[in-house]
């Protein structure tokens, strides 16, 4: 499994719902389908920005199905299938493997805060019990309430089918320290739109990325630039997008970008409880960046 097994920009895919708040599987499969003809080698289904905690398995198996025969092989689909109990992350997993996905994104435990010692165990029994499905953590420690330490996620890449990281800690400190305690088959993934070119100066091969529900042929631009030594370029890229990179995190990640794809005339539709919709003012700012940078 090389480290580009799942490409440079994976797209965090929102998901839509009905007017009822049930999950629109025809407005999934043709966002999907939007998203791989621009700018997306793959997408993150049931994710944090597929609204994952509100989800049933149910629903989320039938999601994995959609996408996947929405994208067929022109594109990655890595199934959102951690939870905070390893035995329900095992049979998430198992399940979502059968359906043919690519590969699994699998979060640190939220609330119940296991040691390192309990991270390297949770882990690895994923990747013991799904052994031909190649595996992604998902370190986002401002949701967890759990940071996994570089030295665990070193620990954890010797394992066969562990092969990527999408870092989402916000610390390039760390980045540094996994990327140089990890082979470089393992792939370094930002979990941060913002962080994206600085995390590729220190190794990072792309992004887990919410912005590019909006720019993703500019996200593919910014990191191919990059990696051919067109850096005055890639910095261009990134300073005409930090705008909205910021704005689209203004309040919880995914009410700013359901509500952009809302501007751009998408049915997305609204977002779960306990999550809301965006204050009136939230609406403007978030308005006007789309406006300066004509996405609506």
């Amino acid at each position: 499994m090389t480290n580009q097994s799942f490409g440079r920009v994976l797209t965090a895919m929102v998901t839509p719902f009905d007017d009822q708040g049930r999950v629109n599987y025809t407005v999934a499969e043709e966002l999907a389908a939007h998203l791989v003809s621009n700018g997306s080698d793959g997408l993150v289904v049931c994710g944090t920005t597929g609204e994952s905690p509100t989800l049933s398995l149910e629903e989320k198996c039938q999601l994995f199905a959609v996408v996947k025969q929405a994208v067929g092989q022109k594109a990655k689909v890595i199934a959102g299938t951690g939870t905070n109990s390893t035995e329900k992350s095992i049979e998430a997993t198992q399940k979502a493997a059968k359906i043919g996905i690519d590969g699994s994104l699998q979060v640190v435990p939220y609330y119940n805060k296991p040691p390192q010692e309990g991270l390297y165990h949770h882990f690895r029994a994923i990747a013991e019990a799904c052994p031909d499905l190649p595996i992604m953590l998902y370190n986002v420690p401002g949701r967890t309430s759990q940071n996994l330490l570089p030295e665990t996620v070193a620990r954890l890449a010797e394992i066969d089918n562990i092969v990527a990281i999408k870092e989402a800690s916000g610390s390039i400190d760390q980045a540094c320290k996994i990327r140089s305690l990890t082979p470089p088959s393992f792939a370094l993934y930002s979990g941060e739109d913002f962080l994206t070119l600085p995390l590729m100066t220190v190794g990072a091969i792309g992004v887990v990325s919410v912005a590019s529900h909006l720019v993703g042929l500019q996200m593919q631009e910014m990191i191919q630039g990059f990696e051919v030594g067109k850096n005055a370029l890639a910095t261009e890229i990134h300073l005409t997008l930090f705008p909205l990179f910021k704005v689209l995190f203004c309040t919880t990640n995914p009410i700013p970008v359901k509500a952009a794809l809302k501007m751009q005339g998408w049915k997305v539709g609204g977002v779960r409880p306990p999550l809301c919709e965006l204050s009136g003012e939230e609406q403007k700012t978030l308005e006007t960046v789309l406006k300066k940078l004509s996405l609506v």
